[in-house]
């Protein structure tokens, strides 16, 4: 087959060019943007390293520990190896000295007077403090404050000249994939960095309020209370558990996110303690079988679970109630209700969104203060005569005089008592167990076995497969969905 030759327009390849350097201008002002597609690993970290490591520094912390009281060994009469250890007790001495304790850690500088962020645990029940700079200089520190909830501490040191610091970033910008740095002292070894990606976000280990970044950089002892940074050399964690099986790094570590630090280490430096808002309701997530037997059409949401004496009784929130929404912000559940709430400002009224018996309601609630709340009793109310029944698998009866001394309950408490429980029942696979106090049914308080009867006819009429009990257990409360088919 001939080829055969095309003839070009002499004006088409001068508009190809024209539309090459249109395109390539557009992608550089999205990269210039920060819109892209994708981010090449970076040719090095040594300026990155270079330019925020006088800002971080080892802490080493001393601690006394008190001499032992009691005998080391526990060694049966006429062993034969009682002479060898009473031998070796008395050449310890019958009154050992106090001894002091070491501990190594990692922390970072965040302004130029020399207020100093680090882990709680690494200075937890220290006696002195001392700040070990990437210069050499050593100073000693004094404690400002901790929060043992996010596990910070904020330190002070007093230096002649403004020291060299670094800022806070912003947590919620960082993506699954981005780049990190971590640096700290690592088993001793001081100012190591490590590099990673961002494993993944939103991590909950044990805390009320824990955000953790979860890094592939390497974390290990010592490198706690460090700092994790973005390429901008912003502080976007700090560095503080890993997980491991023989306590190296294998990849997984966590640090928590800037954004909660932020509001702590405030706190912290402003008051020398947390402040944080309270809104005096214990609530539980929403299960499906839970959102059935309340009719609700999806989990999201807090379940209040009950309202002790507080800003929310005082704001008309009743037990059973769903918080949709608080101070304009959609909830989805339990945990992030409990860190909105802490996040807001204590004494500050805010507008709460919540479903109750299939109405939507809006509370106006001034918010108390988490901290002088917290420990704070429940009172409850008066008693039946006792009549048992089996329902639902459990043997129930209203509660006695003598089980609201066994139980540990206040006076005057009223409710139905497990008094046994079927242990091939639904009630027995949910965690029922006998000495649980059910004081609701349905949304509505119980005191007898009529009233629980009752509930469950009226769930039946209604279409219903299943009821909602409100139980205690040890003064702490919970719902749960039973069948009633």
């Amino acid at each position: 087959m001939r080829s055969q030759a095309i003839a070009v327009p002499e004006a088409r390849p001068a508009a190809l060019r024209l539309l090459w350097v249109l395109m390539l201008g557009f992608a550089l002002a999205l990269a210039q943007a920060g819109i892209a597609f994708g981010r090449a690993a970076p040719e090095s970290f040594a300026d990155l390293a270079e330019k925020v490591s006088p800002a971080v520094v080892n802490i080493t912390t001393s601690t006394t520990v008190a001499a032992p009281t009691g005998p080391g060994f526990d060694v049966p009469e006429g062993s034969p190896f009682e002479d060898f250890f009473r031998d070796f007790q008395n050449r310890q001495g019958p009154d050992q000295a106090p001894r002091r304790s070491n501990a190594l850690g990692s922390g970072f500088v965040i302004s130029e007077d020399g207020y100093i962020v680090t882990n709680n645990h690494v200075i937890e029940g220290a006696d002195e403090i001392e700040i070990e700079f990437f210069s050499g200089e050593r100073l000693d520190a004094k404690l400002i404050g901790t929060d043992p909830k996010t596990d910070i501490a904020l330190l002070k040191v007093e230096s002649d000249e403004p020291l060299t610091f670094v800022s806070f970033g912003n947590s919620d910008l960082m993506r699954v994939g981005d780049w990190v740095m971590a640096m700290g002292n690592p088993l001793g070894q001081g100012f190591s960095v490590s590099a990673g990606i961002v494993s993944a976000r939103n991590r909950e280990l044990s805390g009320t309020y824990d955000d953790y970044i979860q890094t592939d950089a390497a974390i290990n002892r010592g490198n706690s209370g460090g700092p994790l940074f973005n390429m901008d050399g912003d502080v976007i964690g700090v560095n503080t558990a890993i997980l491991s099986p023989n306590g190296g790094s294998i990849g997984i570590g966590f640090s928590m996110a800037s954004n909660v630090v932020t509001k702590v280490v405030n706190q912290l430096r402003e008051y020398g303690e947390t402040r944080r808002g309270w809104l005096g309701v214990r609530i539980q997530d929403i299960t499906p079988d839970v959102a059935e037997a309340m009719g609700l059409g999806d989990t999201r949401g807090a379940l209040v679970t009950d309202v002790p004496e507080g800003p929310a009784a005082d704001g008309g929130m009743k037990s059973g109630d769903v918080i949709t929404a608080f101070d304009g912000v959609e909830i989805e559940d339990t945990r992030e209700l409990v860190r909105r709430v802490g996040d807001t400002e204590v004494g500050r009224t805010v507008p709460v969104v919540v479903l109750r018996e299939g109405e939507t309601e809006t509370l106006e609630i001034t918010l108390g203060r988490r901290e002088l709340a917290e420990g704070e009793a429940v009172p409850a109310a008066a008693q039946m005569e006792p009549a048992e029944k089996d329902i639902l698998g459990m043997t129930l009866g209203p509660v006695t005089d003598k089980e609201i001394g066994e139980l540990n309950l206040a006076p005057g408490t009223e409710g139905l008592v497990v008094k046994s429980i079927d242990e091939t029942s639904e009630a027995f696979d949910k965690g029922l167990q006998p000495g649980d106090l059910i004081t609701e049914a349905g949304q509505q308080k119980v005191a007898t076995v009529a009233d629980l009867e009752a509930r469950i006819e009226e769930a039946k009429d209604a279409g219903r497969k299943s009821l909602l009990l409100l139980i205690r257990r040890g003064g702490e409360p919970r719902f749960v969905a039973l069948g009633i088919e």
